[in-house]
C-alpha cells in the first residue's frame, strides 16, 4: 500500500490560532447581545419618555389658560379610556390612524420620509364611491370586496408616484407626497361639487351614496365598526411582510445603505415603488373604511388630518407595524377626548392638535438619544 502523500501534520490547523479566532467571535457575539437588548429597551423607553415630556409641556400650555393641568390629564384619560363608551369611541378613531400610519412606516424602512397618507386616504375614498357606482346592484359581498380593492389600488398608485419620482427623477419624496395631498383635496372638491355631486344633499357638497346595503356594520357586541379589525389585520400582515420575508429583508438593506443595495444587485427602484404602493394602499383602505363606516359618501368632512396624525404614530412606533397598533389607540384616545376638554375646561376642541404637535416635536428630538443611554450601558 502506498503511503499517503503530503505531511498530514503540516495540514493540521493551528489549534492555538483557531482557539483565538473562536474566542474573538464569541466575544463579539457576547458584545452584540447587550447592544441588541439595549436597543430594544430604547425603542420602548424613549418613546414613553417622549410622550411623558409632551404631556408636561402640554400641561404648561393649558396653565396659560388658568386651567389645572392635572384636571386636564384626568379629563383626557376619562374621555379616552375612562369608560366602555370612551373605549369604543377611541377604537373607532384608531382604525383609520393605523392604516394611515403604515403609509409612512413602510417606506421609512427604505429610508424614505413619505407624508402622503392624507392624499391617499382621500383618493381611496373617491375610488370607493366610484367603484360602488360602477357595480351598483351587485351583491353586498362583491361590492365590499370591489370597494376595498379599488381603494387599496388607488391609494397605492397615488403614493407610488412619490416613490417613482424619488428614485428615477431625484424628486424629494417628502415634498412630492405633501403636494400630492393638496392635489387629492383639489380633485375631491372638484368632483363633489360637479360630476359626482348628489343634488339631494343640500347642506354641503357631497358625492353619491354607496348604498345603505354596502356600508360596514359594527363588530358584534360593540359599537365599533369592522374597520378596526381591518386595521389590526393589515398591521399584522405588514409586520410579517417586512420582518419575515425576503422582500422585507431587501427593504431593510436598501434603508441601511442604498448604494450597497445597488452593488449587491437589488432592484432598488422596484422595492421603493412596491413599498410606497403598499403603504399608500393601506391609507387608501382607510378612506374606504371612513366612507363605508361613516356617512356612506365623500365630502370635505373626510379631511380631518388622519393622514398627518398617522405620521406621528409611525414615528412613535419606530416604523414597526405591530407597534403602530397601540400608538394608534393612544392617539385615537387623545382625539376622542377633545370634545370633553372643551365642555369641562372651556379649552378649544383643537387643543388635542396642540398636544399632537408638541408630541411630534419631542419625538423628533428624542431620535438623537437612541444609542446614547449610557446608564443602560453601564448596567450591562
Amino acid at each position: 500500500m502506498s503511503e499517503p502523500t503530503g505531511d498530514i501534520r503540516g495540514e493540521t490547523p493551528d489549534i492555538e490560532g483557531l482557539s483565538l479566532e473562536v474566542a474573538g467571535v464569541t466575544g463579539a457575539l457576547a458584545a452584540i447581545q447587550p447592544v441588541k437588548e439595549r436597543l430594544s429597551a430604547e425603542r420602548l423607553l424613549i418613546p414613553v419618555a417622549a410622550i411623558l415630556v409632551s404631556l408636561l409641556l402640554f400641561g404648561a400650555f393649558v396653565s396659560l389658560f388658568r386651567v389645572n393641568p392635572f384636571s386636564v390629564y384626568r379629563t383626557i384619560y376619562l374621555g379616552a379610556f375612562g369608560s366602555w363608551f370612551s373605549w369604543q369611541n377611541t377604537l373607532q378613531r384608531a382604525a383609520p390612524l393605523m392604516l394611515t400610519a403604515l403609509c409612512t412606516a413602510l417606506p421609512a424602512r427604505l429610508g424614505l420620509v413619505v407624508i402622503g397618507g392624507e392624499g391617499a386616504l382621500i383618493i381611496g375614498a373617491l375610488a370607493t364611491v366610484l367603484s360602488a357606482a360602477a357595480i351598483a346592484g351587485a351583491g353586498r359581498e362583491l361590492t365590499l370586496m370591489t370597494m376595498m380593492a379599488a381603494a387599496f389600488a388607488a391609494g397605492g398608485v397615488w403614493v407610488a408616484i412619490a416613490g417613482v419620482l424619488r428614485y428615477y427623477r431625484g424628486v424629494n419624496e417628502t415634498i412630492s407626497s405633501l403636494l400630492l395631498n393638496y392635489i387629492a383635496i383639489a380633485v375631491m372638491n372638484h368632483l363633489v361639487t360637479g360630476p359626482i355631486r348628489d343634488l339631494e344633499v343640500v347642506d354641503r357638497p357631497s358625492s353619491w351614496h354607496i348604498g345603505v346595503q354596502n356600508t360596514l356594520g359594527n363588530i358584534p357586541g360593540m359599537d365599533v365598526h369592522w374597520g378596526f379589525v381591518f386595521g389590526i389585520v393589515t398591521c399584522i400582515l405588514c409586520y410579517v411582510l417586512m420582518q419575515r420575508t425576503v422582500f422585507g429583508f431587501s427593504c431593510r438593506i436598501v434603508g441601511g445603505n442604498m448604494r450597497a443595495a445597488k452593488m449587491a444587485g437589488l432592484a432598488v427602484g422596484r422595492l421603493i415603488t412596491i413599498a410606497c404602493f403598499i403603504g399608500g394602499g393601506a391609507a387608501g383602505l382607510a378612506g374606504m373604511v371612513e366612507v363605508a363606516a361613516g356617512e356612506g359618501r365623500l365630502s370635505s368632512s373626510l379631511v380631518v388630518g388622519y393622514g398627518y396624525t398617522g405620521i406621528l404614530i409611525a414615528f412613535i412606533a419606530r416604523q414597526n407595524p405591530i407597534a403602530v397598533i397601540p400608538a394608534a389607540i393612544l392617539l385615537g384616545g387623545l382625539r376622542a377626548s377633545g370634545g370633553l376638554l372643551q365642555r369641562r375646561h372651556g379649552l378649544p376642541d383643537a387643543s388635542v392638535l396642540v398636544l399632537e404637535g408638541i408630541m411630534f416635536v419631542v419625538i423628533l428630538v428624542s431620535e438623537s438619544f437612541y444609542g446614547r443611554l449610557t446608564l443602560l450601558q453601564k448596567a450591562r
